[in-house]
């Protein structure tokens, strides 16, 4: 079992940022991946960027140069920061960690990220 707790949403305006943080524990493996994925009202999850614990990273092309994920393996804790936020990068962000390969996805609980002027 992993548990991941996730910190740092909140109220952001347009053009401003924010930092994710997600703390994993439990049966951590050697090699693993965790990732940021995002939940808009109405429309289905979707992965925001993932960050392998052999440092391999993806970005989905609506967050590309805006978005950085990065991770500390020894504190088993990856980052998401956020640049340029604009109204639809509002949703529910949710940590995802998995063994590889093959292993089980777990998922943290939510943070929600609003950005409204």
């Amino acid at each position: 079992q992993v548990q991941l707790v996730e910190s740092g949403g909140g109220l952001v305006q347009p053009g401003g940022s924010l930092r994710l943080s997600c703390a994993a524990s439990g049966s951590i493996f050697r090699l693993n991946v965790m990732a940021w994925y995002r939940q808009a009202p109405g429309k289905e999850r979707e992965l925001v960027a993932r960050h392998t614990s052999v440092g391999t990273t993806n970005y989905a092309d609506s967050v590309k140069g805006r978005f950085t994920i990065s991770r500390d393996n020894a504190k088993n804790t990856v980052y998401l920061q956020m640049n340029s936020l604009k109204p639809e990068d509002t949703a529910v962000y949710y940590c995802m960690y998995s063994n590889i390969p093959g292993g089980v996805n777990y998922w943290g609980k939510g943070t929600l990220v609003t950005v409204s002027s």
